[in-house]
């Protein structure tokens, strides 16, 4: 069987880019844990950081609330991956994926309880370093790290999009949806968890012998190691080098970082070389480049700007070192320069090694891989009483640095005439624009009141072909990760940054448009233009996929103004309800009919085809009335259009009977939907007013 490595390369930046998704959290913890140390640390807030003050006390709290992601990591990864890698019903693929990795630790906790000695494993150990295993929701169980929280949550996705939407016969309905994949998890996970009983004591020796190596290596490891994370960044593929480090088993158990915050009340307290102490550290020097080379290459491309474009090039590079400088996100600078000469790149990663090794050399070690907060929270400030001349070395070189890159980066742009921002031709590009192009860029110069991220998406979707060449699409922290059908339908990169991205990453049918930090906010209405029906142009006004039509013509009001608990307190999900003036409800979208009341028919359940599922009921305790005045036209697992009837009733009466006749609308998964628009205080016309957007 031929292997495409088109798919493979997909798959990969897909799953890279999942992975990213609980990374977002660690950098707020990490902050929050280091300043619990500082605040309670006598030597830097003075008496009142004394054990047992009431300050001391409520810094002591706050820290045992900050240690909560790197406590349990595991857990995190487990939970957390479906959200970038399941292909629909992201919310349920996280249960899903909670659930089956607690099974497969319980599973592997029996066999252990059992069997240990015969797996090379001491089960009566208590949990912890050196023994091989953890406490992982509380199940004693092997330590596997994120990485088998990462397999286990991979494995549950390929359940999850296989199965999820498996149609059962009626009688096995129950077991539908989730109730499935977390079945076919529970059984898969019985030879899953043998085989990490099996193989995994093995790993763990493995492991233990390629940290000796690292550590052994000394400075040339951090080079290769910061090297590689650098170079592979325009390939999205730098999440499989720090990730082990920083977060995995790589270097310690836990990662770097989290050793780094559990032992930097130690360090503060120390005056023993900060390298000799957990010389692991310089592994997490590989942000140094973030503060100290970006200005350099900023300063550089500024200086080799045509005198007439100094002003604007500024413009474009101040708030792009800022970022960098301070949060450690340094693409948008990076695809400034990398498309147009990619040696600058390469020159770029081995600097970044070099300084990074360089730093070792000095004895400069510590949590370094983000930008400045990091450098300040996590190092300077809780560890310079003792550490002062190190931390002071490390500025000195790294301003060094700076000049090198600055000089290197000056004299390479000069010598090759590369065309970076600011030396480009006088005259513009001639060009036939689209539409779309023409809003964004009229959108850019804030001439017209539209939502920049609109037009964004608008015109990446265009220029990535369109909706049908679209396979999925995905984020991590600045790029909108696509696959395409064709890629030879992609338009050239100035399309892309004309609309406001910093460049765009082809490989075959992989695809990286890098956004920034607003990419998240794109996505969505990326997602949106992919599965909205109508011919709009923009996602202006359809913040998410679908739009529901009114269902019967009447007042519409919020669903919090029903007369009835259980609707009002949303407890059957977000929605709104009409009075009625006529009696015909009609599909308020295409979907399938998954319920139809018996015997009452004053309900119906639909799901659409976008994944929305709704409810509409009509009346208050119409139940009551056993079928009297309501004709149903629908039934189960029928297919049906916007507008087709569902029900007619008899509205009077119900009313004569003493019961409310307004109809209600429930999305029942609206927690799925956080950007879902509901519009009330109207008049409905049925089949023509909107009453709500996704």
């Amino acid at each position: 069987m031929s292997i495409n490595k088109d798919i493979v390369m997909q798959n990969v930046q897909r799953f890279g880019g999942a992975m990213f998704t609980p990374v977002i959290l660690f950098s707020f913890f990490g902050i929050m844990v280091s300043l619990s140390i500082i605040f309670k640390n006598p030597d830097i807030v003075g008496s009142i950081a004394t054990k047992g003050t009431f300050w001391y006390n409520v810094w002591y709290v706050i820290e045992q609330g900050s240690w909560t992601v790197f406590a349990q990591m595991p857990l995190l990864f487990a939970i957390s991956l479906p959200i970038g890698l399941a292909k629909k019903n992201q919310a349920r693929a996280c249960m899903e994926s909670f659930v089956i990795y607690v099974v497969f630790n319980y599973f592997v906790s029996g066999i252990l309880t059992l069997a240990g000695p015969s797996f090379g494993v001491d089960y009566s150990l208590k949990a912890g370093g050196g023994t091989g295993l953890a406490m992982i929701a509380n199940i004693k169980t092997l330590d596997i790290g994120m990485l088998g929280a990462i397999l286990i949550s991979a494995i549950t996705v390929w359940l999850h999009n296989r199965l999820f939407d498996v149609d059962l016969p009626d009688y096995l309905g129950i077991f539908k949806g989730s109730s499935l994949v977390v079945a076919a998890g529970f059984f898969f996970m019985l030879p899953v968890a043998y085989f990490f009983c099996l193989v995994w004591p093995s790993v763990q020796h493995t492991i233990g012998t390629f940290q000796e190596f690292l550590k052994a290596s000394d400075a040339l490891g951090v080079w290769m190691y910061t090297f590689c994370e650098r170079i592979l960044i325009p390939t999205g593929l730098h999440h499989f080098i720090y990730t082990p480090f920083i977060f995995g088993p790589a270097i310690v158990d836990g990662g770097i970082q989290q050793y780094w915050l559990q032992h930097l009340q130690d360090f503060a307290t120390s005056a023993q070389s900060l390298k000799e102490m957990f010389p692991g550290a310089g592994f997490s020097l590989h942000g140094s480049s973030k503060i100290f080379g970006v200005p350099g290459i900023a300063l550089a491309i500024y200086a080799t700007a045509k005198p007439a474009k100094k002003k604007a090039v500024a413009g474009l590079l101040i708030p792009a070192t800022i970022t960098a400088v301070i949060c450690g996100i340094t693409e948008p600078l990076e695809f400034t320069f990398l498309f147009i000469a990619p040696v600058l790149f390469a020159v770029h990663a081995v600097l970044a090694a070099t300084l990074a090794a360089t730093f070792f050399l000095f004895g400069v070690v510590g949590s370094f891989g983000g930008g400045l907060i990091d450098a300040i929270v996590q190092n300077w400030i809780p560890l310079f009483k003792y550490h002062s001349t190190t931390y002071i070395m490390q500025i000195v070189v790294g301003l060094c640095f700076t000049a090198i890159y600055f000089f290197v980066f000056r004299y390479l742009i000069v010598k090759n005439d590369y065309k970076t921002p600011g030396r480009t031709e006088d005259d513009a590009e001639d060009k036939l624009y689209s539409k779309a192009e023409y809003k964004a860029k009229i959108a850019m110069e804030g001439m017209i009141n539209v939502d920049e991220r609109d037009i964004k998406a608008a015109v990446f979707l265009g220029a990535l072909g369109g909706k049908e060449n679209i396979k999925d699409v995905t984020n991590c922290a600045t790029r909108l990760r696509v696959t395409v059908v064709d890629d030879s339908l992609i338009k050239g990169v100035s399309t892309f940054t004309k609309a406001g991205a910093h460049g765009l990453v082809k490989n075959g049918h992989a695809v990286q448009v890098i956004v920034g930090l607003s990419v998240p906010q794109v996505r969505e209405r990326f997602e949106a233009l992919l599965q909205d029906t109508s011919d709009a142009e923009t996602a202006s006004g359809t913040d998410k996929s679908t739009t529901l039509k009114a269902f019967i013509s009447g007042k519409v009001i919020p669903i919090t103004k029903v007369k009835d608990e259980m609707f009002s307190q949303k407890m059957m999900g977000d929605g709104i309800a009409v009075y009625p003036e006529t009696e015909i409800v009609t599909a308020p979208a295409d979907g399938e009919i998954t319920m139809v009341m018996d015997g009452s028919g004053h309900a119906v359940g639909m799901r659409l085809s976008s994944g929305v599922e709704i409810l509409i009921h009509i009346g208050i305790d119409t139940v009551k009335m056993e079928g009297r005045g309501f004709n149903v036209f629908v039934k189960q697992g029928q297919k049906v259009k916007a507008g087709e009837t569902l029900v007619k009733f008899d509205k009077k009466l119900i009313e004569k009977e003493g019961y409310s006749s307004i109809v209600i609308l429930a999305v029942t998964n609206s927690s799925e939907y956080p950007l879902m628009k509901l519009y009330s205080g109207m008049t409905a016309k049925a089949d023509e007013t909107v009453i709500a957007t996704f």
